[in-house]
């Protein structure tokens, strides 16, 4: 009767392609009533066999709960990659794109970041396509040089990669577009080797190869009209004459289709050497020699053109060809040079003969990946929707607001200099890393690339620029400052080239200096329009304590203050004074900047009502000095993160989404596309990196449209300001709720934690801080007001991923555990039995359900379907593939940079509690099922168990693979004793968690303090007594008894045992005065137990395997006391018993370590496990040519004894 009223409720949902096959066995077990316990059941049995029954859904009902958030992630990442391609991400993904589509950008760049220009509309309706294409290149060149200028400046690109990559003015005579020589590079000798080979070819057939490509085709024709350009600036009468025939009769050859007859094209080789040297001399400056070469070179040019490569007939044109002759005979023809002084002359001389040399491609410029990806996104940018820019005048302003507080801010030569244990310093670390960044440098600063360090101390001026190239490496408000800059210099050039479009007669410049950046930085108008539309606020909460203390934090705070003088740095000043004999504390909000002194000059100073830290520090820290922030919009810059001058360039677009229409109400808040920059380093980082890219990217453009529920990401959101001024602020201090005060709070630069341990914290943080989101006001508000669909939105993207992401740990522990107890009760070998009998494939189908969890890979799709959009097919899966074969690396971790082992002890109290106890309880289940279940075969338990196994052993043993050195003999050995002497350390008054494990198990059960939290901890804890349950009645001593009394019996035995602990354990102290009596009670003891074992086992059926299968009884039941003990610590005090719990507490953490421990130090006597450690470690610096071996080695002249 139960079994048929079972399926009708079953039935509505028996559908589903997981719950229907479980209906009918179900009904089966729910049916037997003479299944056989192996234990003393107390549930089950008079009950319908609900705890069998329980074991089989719980698993299916966990990953039914879960399907809302696999469905969600899937669609969400397919949506966003759809989104993403309607929105044209990815097109340009490398230097080939760039170079076939370079021809288009000017164009895009008009049309996207450039104001609208009422001539260019009417300039393209009169001209050709030739000069409209002309018209935009002049106007795209400044910009498209200034970025490779910054390039430069951040040692990037070296000198030859800049002057490949800049762009002509395209603003002189010549009527084509120039472009960089980067697109052109060998690209005259491709096409002279096709000239030399065009025997018996047509004069079409050769031009049609030549026009294959595109940049072969602009590089001839730029290099015939520059030519004549050149040559008739610089030669007088006779000289222009000829100039002037030899490309008449050029010209009416092509016309005539008889190039290959009047010209013989297999001296072009000829041709191209006299050109090159007649252009040598001319790009020097005028001496002597240099115009007796350019002489030369010219007639020497003149005399191959007349013997060797002209094939027409003279006669037409007798006169001209015999005075030419004549001149030359008499030695006075080309005497006379007008050396080419104009600067645009100049640049074209220099250009020409750089086409003429240029023998190598340039495919491969920039060589730098972070150079080459910047490029990449910018020019992929140029073709996406943006709203039109509006000129500087115009546009909205907006102040960028960074929260600082004692960061590193320029790293002195000391933290440079300082080395390692390993003999490694941050100096040698970047040079290592970064190596043709640092060759760049010592070119920039005027160095020889072989110089040692030490010649660079020598000089002030150097030292300096070494310093900030340090920085700008790190995570440091130098670099920061420096991004943030950008803003200001983008601003100030496109207001100095919109002088003539502006309207301002006064302002109104000439068509060729339209395009003249020549110091625009120093234009005030430029500079005034900067300063109107832009200010950036660091707020420093302690640079007044920090300055009164000569910290080196306050000096190098007032050197970026004179570096950059638009900075504003606002900071709390207290003051002391004397009020009727009580010394009174008042305190400022301050806002100073740099004098022409060098010197602070306070702006603003606004007296307090009291201390303003009255919440948490970061958001307090932004809420005192939010009123010095001026203009429409506020951005958010949190102190690690970096800004590229390209992306500065946006900004003007980006604030116009604020009046473009995206629905009911105008945006309040605009979300920022981030680059985490230390991904590049390590393989632990670029995963990290590609997981942020993708949530920033994919996730944030789902929740913006369609779902309508994207909120504050984080920093560098841009804020409507005066609507959250006067909806409380952009930063909420409230302590504890708002504990992620980002939460609250283009394209940028952004540093992440990317040491394991750095990144467990920042996660815990973040999720924390999500999990108090809940208890706030703001979230009660948004249940109040969404409609079902946006609250399902929100609460996925919020609480519900971390509450999903529990629950997918959950559903292991269901499925563990009801595994556990199928094989203990002896339920699931009876219904096994059963099933083959009755030939019921059903049953036994459902009993040997193989659940491959596998729903983190889920979480990965989002980075894989961006790896797609952003890298193409091919890429992403070389990349995704790549990442699952690297580990981790020597890395940048916290906002530093890490280049040291971390030490056993530490990562075993970080990991302790939340991992290492969670991974050996999955073990300890995995291996009473492979004792005690019912398997049908090694291949189905491996299939069932896989992936909770390789679960437990991450959550065991990747702090330690994540680990550099981590197993290197040596460090193993001092490892060990530093865990030791950390777990034997007594712990008292003052004595902290990371030096003795008394203090640290105090903290760790700081948490345990409220009466619901202790019965909750009680409840949880009564998991571990059923291993000792279950494993009792399996013993072979027991036979197939079943009475409550076995189980007492072992409890006695565990007491016994407990009781002979203690004895092993007496504190020597309390025993001081009768030292002989205890070692004896302790010898007897031991004595009395190994013969009671040996004759249990003689004269009973007690076996080996059974002393073996209960520790394995004893070992969770134990830890269940004392799970339970601490929870009710008070009580347990009070009883007496406290010591004792602690002896076994840490008998527990020795044994935990000691099982982590011992395959470590078993793999570390191994070398070639630490050499292969590091590979995989570094295999993505291996990949860029870095030379790991000399970094492990470092400059120690010590490593290698």
């Amino acid at each position: 009767m139960v079994a048929n009223d079972l399926g009708h409720l079953l039935y509505p949902v028996s559908s589903d392609p997981r719950i229907q096959p479980l209906v009918a066995p179900t009904k089966k077990i729910v049916g037997f009533d003479d299944l056989t316990y192996s234990w003393h059941d107390l549930v089950s049995r008079h009950n319908h066999n609900a705890l069998a029954v329980a074991s089989i859904w719980a698993p299916v009902v966990a990953i039914y709960l879960l399907d809302i958030y696999v469905f969600y992630t899937l669609v969400s990442a397919v949506v966003g990659f759809l989104l993403g391609a309607r929105d044209r991400l990815g097109e340009i993904r490398s230097l080939e794109t760039i170079h076939r589509l370079f021809e288009q950008f000017p164009q895009a760049f008009m049309d996207s970041l450039h104001i609208r220009l009422s001539n260019r509309t009417s300039h393209q309706s009169s001209s050709g396509d030739v000069a409209k294409s002309k018209f935009d290149a002049a106007r795209f060149s400044p910009f498209w040089n200034e970025i490779i200028n910054n390039l430069r400046e951040e040692d990037y690109i070296n000198d030859l990669e800049k002057e490949l990559l800049l762009m002509p003015k395209n603003s002189g005579k010549l009527p084509l577009v120039q472009w960089p020589l980067f697109l052109l590079a060998s690209k005259i000798f491709l096409a002279k080797d096709i000239a030399v080979e065009s025997k018996g070819e047509s004069q079409g057939e050769l031009w049609e190869r030549i026009c294959r490509d595109d940049w072969m085709k602009y590089a001839v024709e730029e290099c015939f009209l520059t030519l004549k350009l050149i040559l008739t600036e610089i030669l007088e009468s006779d000289g222009r004459m000829w100039v002037d025939r030899l490309y008449e009769d050029i010209e009416k050859s092509i016309s005539n289709n008889r190039i290959l007859d009047d010209f013989d094209l297999s001296k072009l080789p000829l041709v191209i050497s006299r050109v090159s040297a007649l252009l040598g001399p001319l790009k020097e400056e005028e001496s002597q020699v240099s115009v007796r070469g350019a002489v030369d070179a010219v007639l020497d040019l003149y005399d191959v053109v007349r013997h060797d490569v002209l094939s027409i007939n003279m006669r037409e044109n007798y006169v001209t060809w015999n005075l030419l002759a004549k001149a030359r005979t008499e030695g006075h023809l080309f005497s006379n040079l007008k050396w080419p002084k104009d600067a645009e002359m100049r640049a074209q001389v220099k250009r020409l003969y750089s086409l003429l040399t240029l023998q190598e491609s340039a495919a491969n410029v920039p060589i730098n990946l972070e150079a080459r990806r910047r490029l990449e996104f910018f020019t992929n940018s140029l073709f996406m929707k943006m709203p039109a820019a509006k000129p500087v005048r115009e546009m909205l302003s907006f102040c960028v607001f960074t929260p600082y507080y004692s960061e590193t801010v320029l790293y002195s030569m000391d933290e440079l200099q300082k080395k390692n244990e390993d003999g490694i310093s941050i100096l040698f670390y970047l040079q290592k890393i970064f190596p043709d960044e640092w060759k760049n440098f010592l070119a920039r600063i005027n160095r020889d690339e072989n110089a040692q360090d030490s010649e660079l101390f020598d000089s002030p001026r150097d030292v300096l620029e070494l310093r900030f190239w340090a920085s700008y490496r790190g995570q440091t408000l130098a670099r920061t400052v420096r991004g943030m800059m950008y803003y200001r210099k983008a601003l100030m050039l496109q207001s100095y080239l919109e002088r003539n479009a502006s309207g301002d007669i006064e302002a109104a410049i000439s068509n060729n200096d339209a395009t003249d950046t020549q110091g625009y930085e120093f234009s005030p108008d430029a500079r005034a329009q900067a300063d109107l539309k832009f200010t950036y606020v660091v707020t420093c909460q302690i640079y007044g304590m920090q300055r009164e203390e000569q910290k080196p934090e306050a000096a190098d705070i007032a050197l970026l203050m004179q570096r950059n003088e638009a900075l504003r740095v606002a900071y709390i000043d207290s003051v002391e004074t004397l009020n009727d004999g009580k010394v009174q504390t008042d305190f400022y909000s301050k806002l100073v900047k740099a004098d022409v002194n060098g010197k602070d000059k306070e702006i603003y100073s606004i007296k307090l009502p009291g201390n303003p830290k009255l919440g948490e520090g970061k958001p307090e820290n932004q809420n005192h000095a939010i009123i010095f922030t001026r203009g429409n919009a506020i951005q958010t810059i949190d102190m690690n993160q970096d800004n590229y001058f390209e992306e500065a360039l946006k900004m003007r677009n980006l604030l116009e989404e604020f009046h473009t229409d995206h629905g009911i109400r105008p945006p309040t808040i605009l979300g920022v596309r981030e680059h985490v920059f230390t991904g590049s380093v390590s393989s632990l980082a670029s995963f990290m990196s590609n997981q942020e890219t993708s949530f920033v990217t994919l996730g944030q453009r789902v929740l913006a449209n369609p779902l309508k529920v994207r909120m504050h990401y984080g920093h560098p959101d841009v804020f409507d300001r005066v609507f959250h001024l006067t909806r409380g602020g952009i930063s909420k201090a409230s302590r504890i709720i708002n504990i992620s005060e980002d939460i609250y709070a283009g394209n940028v630069g952004k540093g992440r934690d990317v040491g394991l341990n750095q990144i467990a914290l920042f996660e815990g943080k973040v999720a924390g801080g999500n999990g108090e989101q809940v208890l706030s006001r703001d979230i009660y508000r948004l249940g109040q007001l969404f409609d079902f669909f946006r609250m399902m939105s929100f609460y996925f993207t919020t609480v519900g991923y971390y509450f999903c992401t529990m629950l997918t740990v959950l559903t292991v522990y269901v499925f563990l555990y009801g595994k556990a107890y199928l094989a203990l009760s002896g339920v699931g070998e009876e219904l096994q039995e059963r099933a083959q009998v009755l030939d019921n494939t059903a049953l036994s189908a459902a009993l040997n359900t193989q659940f491959l969890y596998q729903i983190g890979i889920f979480t990965a799709v989002p980075m894989i379907l961006g790896f797609v959009l952003e890298q193409g097919i091919l890429r992403a899966v070389v990349s995704f593939v790549t990442m699952q074969f690297q580990l981790c690396s020597y890395q940048a971790t916290g906002r530093g940079f890490v280049v040291c082992h971390i030490k056993f002890s530490e990562n075993y109290r970080l990991y302790s509690r939340s991992h290492f106890v969670k991974g050996l309880e999955v073990v300890l289940l995995l291996i009473v099922y492979l004792a005690y279940g019912y398997l049908e075969g090694a291949l189905s338990y491996i299939l069932l168990s896989i992936s909770s196994w390789f679960m437990a052993l991450s959550w065991l043993f990747a702090p330690y693979l994540f680990n550099p050195s981590g197993f290197e003999w040596q460090k193993t050995v001092e490892d060990f004793r530093d865990w030791t002497n950390w777990l034997f350390y007594r712990g008292g008054i003052g004595v902290k968690g990371t030096e003795s494990w008394e203090a640290w198990w105090d903290e760790e059960l700081a948490h345990i303090r409220t009466l619901g939290g202790r019965l909750a901890e009680t409840i949880l804890s009564l998991r571990f007594f059923i291993f000792q349950y279950g494993i009792i009645y399996k013993l072979d001593v027991q036979g197939h008894n079943t009475s409550l009394s076995v189980y007492g019996i072992s409890w006695a035995v565990l007491a016994v045992l407990i009781l002979l602990f203690k004895v092993f354990t007496f504190s020597q102290k309390v025993a001081v005065n009768f030292q002989l009596l205890l070692r004896l009670i302790q010898g007897l003891s031991l004595l009395l137990a190994l013969a009671a074992i040996a004759v249990a086992v003689a004269i009973t059926d007690l076996s080996i395997v059974d002393i073996f299968a209960a520790i394995l009884a004893f070992i969770p039941t134990g830890w269940g006391i004392v799970s339970i003990a601490v929870a009710w610590k008070p009580l347990v005090k009070k009883l007496g018993m406290w010591k004792s719990v602690r002896s076994i507490a840490r008998l527990y953490d020795a044994g935990m370590g000691m099982l982590i421990f011992i395959p470590i130090a078993f793999c570390s006597w191994f070398p070639f496990v630490s050499t292969f450690q590091t590979r995989l470690m570094f295999n993505q610096a291996f990949s860029r040519g870095l030379e790991i071996s000399l970094i492990l080695a470092g400059d120690n002249p010590n490593s290698g004894i």
